[in-house]
């Protein structure tokens, strides 16, 4: 759904595309394998977030991924998890994690099978071509979208749940899983004002307090689009033994254009 939009149609042009993230002045510039049970990724156009997300991809090791993006399109119920086929990019297809899928469903039930949310959503599909990129074709994912609309009690409660089962599922398996929590920060604001807001959600994250991320945000009205998902990590990540979260970079899009009076906020998070 995002080819051609969000990154490069074409499998040569994705490649470098990709290459120039990593390398890009706000890129990690090279790689370094760290062990870490979830991360939190940006979603935007590659030109804008991809030297960002570089980051986590830069240092995450080979596994098998839940992913667990935003909703944008709202379609389909508030916890849509595709549970079986395959994705495709430009670098080939990807297989969705059937068994685990079919486990995280049966675990939570707030969570329901639904394809309607992810066929027009770009916010999980777009990590599937830096984990192409890394890995071949050699792993699989479980995709999980969410209907974000308000960071209240009730939402955090489902998001609670829903780390909670991811946790007990992926713990159980013999294969290494890693949690992906797809998110932009602050939306179409001023960069002095994105900064401030973003790095003080950012301090909640790093001190794996999903109440205290949601109290933020609504205290200071932040835009930040995947917050379920990034409540869901921290409590799987919780759950799966983390201690301590990672700020690798924060950068906005007007780091990247000069366009500093709308910017769009992208951090890259590990949790370990």
């Amino acid at each position: 759904a995002a080819a051609g939009t969000f990154y490069s149609y074409d499998a040569e042009s994705l490649k470098k595309q990709i290459s120039e993230s990593f390398s890009h002045k706000l890129g990690p510039k090279g790689f370094k394998k760290q062990d870490f049970v979830a991360a939190i990724v940006p979603h935007a156009g590659y030109i804008y977030s991809g030297p960002v997300a570089a980051w986590v991809y830069s240092r995450i090791e080979k596994a098998n991924y839940v992913i667990l993006g935003p909703n944008h399109t709202g379609m389909g119920p508030q916890f849509a998890l595709m549970k079986s086929g395959l994705w495709k990019t430009p670098f080939g297809e990807v297989a969705i994690h059937d068994e685990v899928a079919e486990k995280i469903l049966k675990e939570c039930k707030i969570v329901e099978h639904d394809v309607t949310a992810h066929q027009h959503e770009h916010s999980i599909e777009v990590q599937l071509p830096f984990l192409q990129y890394r890995y071949g074709g050699d792993f699989k994912f479980v995709p999980i979208a969410i209907l974000n609309e308000f960071a209240d009690d009730l939402l955090l409660e489902n998001c609670r749940l829903l780390g909670k089962a991811i946790a007990s599922v992926i713990n159980k398996e013999k294969e290494k899983w890693i949690i992906l929590a797809s998110s932009d920060f602050s939306h179409y604001v001023p960069q002095k004002t994105a900064k401030k807001v973003d790095l003080s959600l950012i301090e909640e994250i790093k001190k794996l307090d999903e109440k205290k991320f949601f109290e933020k945000i609504v205290e200071k009205n932040a835009s930040v689009c995947g917050f379920g998902g990034i409540a869901s990590a921290i409590v799987a990540a919780k759950e799966l033994g983390a201690k301590k979260a990672e700020l690798l970079k924060y950068a906005t899009s007007g780091d990247v254009t000069g366009e500093i009076n709308s910017v769009v906020g992208y951090a890259s998070i590990i949790i370990y």
